[in-house]
């Protein structure tokens, strides 16, 4: 798709307005994400204390970004899912689970990714 609009500045604003909308949005109306940020706090007051290395807390940053981007992901596809079909439909469930198993599996990895980087922390405490 071709798009022939000039670039202009405040196009470019208003993009970053309705994405900061729409983040704004999932904290305030997903209870997920709420249990993700706690998760995240922890994690990042656990670097702090610990003193992970720069590498780490890169690494520890990839880990939160991915479970918050697929935990939002989901939530986009749960609800453009409810506006299309409302009713019960298989297709759509079967969208949704697989769209809730990404976000286990990114919550997975982002939990071995904090043992690798916490776990050799804490048994030498």
């Amino acid at each position: 798709m071709t798009n022939n609009k000039p670039f202009r500045f405040g196009d470019r604003i208003r993009s970053f307005k309705f994405a900061i909308e729409g983040i704004l949005s999932f904290f305030k109306t997903e209870h997920n994400a709420w249990i993700h940020c706690v998760a995240a706090t922890v994690v990042i007051i656990a670097g702090f204390v610990l003193k992970v290395t720069v590498n780490e807390w890169c690494w520890l940053i990839i880990a939160i970004a991915m479970v918050l981007i697929t935990e939002m992901i989901n939530t986009a596809l749960e609800v453009l899912c409810d506006l299309v079909s409302p009713g019960i439909n298989p297709a759509i469930k079967k969208i949704k689970d697989i769209s809730a198993g990404a976000v286990l599996m990114a919550s997975i990895a982002a939990v071995a990714i904090g043992l690798i980087v916490f776990f050799p922390r804490i048994i030498v405490l």
